[in-house]
């Protein structure tokens, strides 16, 4: 079975080895020890894909508690309906959320607009009466 140093799965995603050891502190990632002292970290397939589905979780916006849901809904496959619910629970919310940022992005770029053209306004009479 591949396996992964912290590493590699630092390089792979482009993120730091400490952002990784933050991960396993909140439970998303579960490697294994090895060497003295158990010092190494060494990380499987199912560690990789969580930290996947973090990354991907983090760049919808998603909170670290709601991505440990998910992750570990995957753990356990009893109820995937209920599972299925849950996410889909997650994503409206995540969903909500966003079009108001949204809402709220176009309201301050319209804003953003109209004190351009003021400014650009008063350029152009300023430019016009020297």
């Amino acid at each position: 079975m591949r396996t992964y140093t912290i590493a590699e799965l630092a390089r792979e995603f482009d993120i730091t080895a400490r952002a990784i050891r933050f991960y396993e502190d909140q439970g998303l990632l579960r490697p294994s020890r090895e060497g003295v002292g158990g010092r190494n970290r060494v990380y499987t397939a199912r560690d990789r894909t969580h930290l996947k589905l973090t990354l991907r979780g983090k760049r919808l916006g998603l909170t670290l508690s709601e991505i440990k849901s998910i992750v570990d809904m995957y753990e356990s496959p009893k109820d995937t309906a209920a599972q299925m619910n849950r996410f889909l629970g997650v994503l409206a919310h995540q969903r909500e959320t966003l079009e108001r940022q949204r809402e709220d992005i176009d309201m301050a770029l319209a804003e953003i607009a109209a004190h351009e053209e003021e400014c650009r306004r008063m350029l152009a009479e300023t430019t016009a009466n020297a």
